[in-house]
């Protein structure tokens, strides 16, 4: 095996989105290293299943006020 070709695997520190905080093992940066994550498995709607309620009426509204005389015929 071909020497020193793998990534340097260190310690750092990963801080969730509620504020907790955790050590792991991670090529991420440098040794001691802070990660703080915008979304994590506590507050992103794939792992939590509550859906933001999107204004889907609203927005077909909108879309159909503005295209509507695309494609109409005209005499």
């Amino acid at each position: 095996m071909k020497a020193n070709i793998n990534p340097e695997y260190h310690e750092i520190n990963v801080i969730m989105t509620d504020g907790t905080a955790y050590t792991t093992r991670s090529c991420y940066g440098k040794a001691g290293d802070t990660l703080r994550l915008d979304i994590d498995p506590k507050s992103h709607p794939a792992w939590t299943g509550q859906h933001r309620v999107m204004d889907t009426g609203g927005q077909v509204a909108k879309f159909n006020k503005r295209f509507a005389t695309i494609g109409a015929r005209t005499k």
